[in-house]
């Protein structure tokens, strides 16, 4: 079995294999890629007409109907079509705005700025945005972090989510969650230096090249992108992701974080391209005759995938601002969603969240708990971030006693 490494990988000769094996199917990928090229050009013009009128471009729903069980058809149908969604109040925002205010003063006590400087050049993922003050924060274990992670109406959010995918049975447990410890944003206004280009997470060239990412992506690469299903559940277990610390080594079926403050299109906050065959057209988008034969539109392995102007034009012109969302208020995406993140916080106020997206229990994400449980224990960076293991000796940091029966289930205790 190939064993992925981001340096000695020769991704070149894979890349140029996998096109080879494609040549027969060339007329097929080339009318495919027409095809999905119009479907994106259509929806990127309803969406950008939306959004100029004023109305809605990404799905936005309550946390109370779904709690009541009063989700429409017609809405779950919008989550699956946009690979997005939006949910309301899942926590009271009086409770995100102290969490908030707690997480503030978590950082200050344990000069957070301070210390963190002397580790930047261990995180690689955000190496070009650290020239100043700190806008996304490598602390996992607040007590408002965990505290978010293991809140049951998060768990009966997530699950209303994940059982909008198919085939799950056998794959994931939509009922339970493994958490996934992720970082925080606390983005000032005033801040340019955060911004992030239009991209994918969960891996690159992989896409193309990993035989389990191939058994996703099968009808695609059979030139029928109309027959792919983004939320299909089968096959997504076999994949596997060169390691890096721009890629989870986990299984998310969706990305997401929870808002602390309020924000909105004005505030450095989140873009998203609310189109989730958008998968298909970037991938027959670099089994053109135009791209070169060991180069699949720029995509490197260990780095997010970019979706750029120069590649993916109409794909790019589907991209909106998230409405403005409230304390309490989450926001969720497809793994396979572009999505980026404004160059300028023009707002007054901090942009913050609790990054906290969806990871069922399935052996995955299993495997990845003891790490992860370990980190925990000793205040490190998990396993799938640069170790710079700030929170090792900060004061008020959440421990064992701070989990809930829920959360120790989560955490794989």
């Amino acid at each position: 079995m190939q064993t992925y490494t981001e340096d000695a990988f020769d991704v070149r000769n894979e890349i140029a294999a996998f096109k080879q094996r494609m040549r027969s199917r060339r007329a097929d990928l080339q009318r495919a890629f027409a095809e999905v090229k119009d479907h994106v050009t259509r929806v990127a013009d309803r969406i950008r007409t939306d959004d100029a009128a004023g109305r809605p471009t990404v799905p936005d729903l309550a946390y109370a109907d779904i709690k009541a069980g009063r989700v429409t058809d017609r809405a779950r149908q919008a989550i699956r079509a946009s690979g997005a969604a939006i949910v309301r109040g899942v926590f009271p925002a009086n409770e995100a705005t102290e969490w908030f205010e707690e997480v503030g003063r978590y950082l200050e006590a344990n000069r957070y700025v301070e210390r963190e400087a002397e580790k930047r050049s261990l995180d690689r993922y955000f190496s070009a945005l650290q020239a100043g003050t700190p806008q996304i924060f490598n602390v996992f274990w607040s007590k408002p972090q965990v505290r978010a992670r293991q809140d049951p109406k998060l768990a009966e959010t997530r699950s209303f989510l994940d059982r909008l995918w198919t085939r799950y049975e056998g794959v994931f447990n939509p009922d339970l969650q493994c958490t996934y410890a992720d970082r925080l944003r606390r983005r000032q206004p005033g801040d340019r230096t955060l911004g992030l280009s239009p991209h994918m997470d969960a891996g690159t060239v992989e896409r193309w090249i990993d035989p389990g990412y191939q058994r996703v992506y099968e009808s695609v690469f059979a030139g029928d992108w109309r027959g792919y299903d983004p939320f299909d559940a089968s096959h997504r277990l076999e994949t596997r992701e060169i390691p890096s610390a721009a890629v989870a080594s986990v299984f998310r079926t969706y990305q997401g974080w929870t808002a602390l403050t309020r924000q909105g299109p004005r505030d450095g906050t989140l873009r998203l391209t609310p189109i989730a065959e958008g998968i298909c057209y970037v991938l027959l988008r670099a089994l053109q005759e135009d791209v070169p034969e060991d180069d699949l539109c720029g995509a490197a392995p260990g780095r997010a995938l970019g979706v750029s102007p120069e590649w993916h034009p109409e794909l790019i012109a589907a991209t909106v601002s998230i409405p403005e969302v409230m304390p309490g208020d989450t926001v969720w995406w497809h793994p396979d969603v572009c999505h980026s993140v404004a160059d300028e916080h023009a707002g007054r106020e901090y942009a913050s969240v609790i990054y906290i997206g969806s990871a069922p229990d399935c052996a995955k994400n299993r495997a990845y708990l003891p790490g992860q449980q370990t980190a925990f224990r000793a205040g490190n960076s998990p396993p799938d971030f640069a170790p710079m293991n700030l929170e090792a000796d900060f004061e008020g940091r959440a421990t064992e006693a701070d989990l809930t029966e829920l959360g120790r289930r989560q955490m794989g205790f």
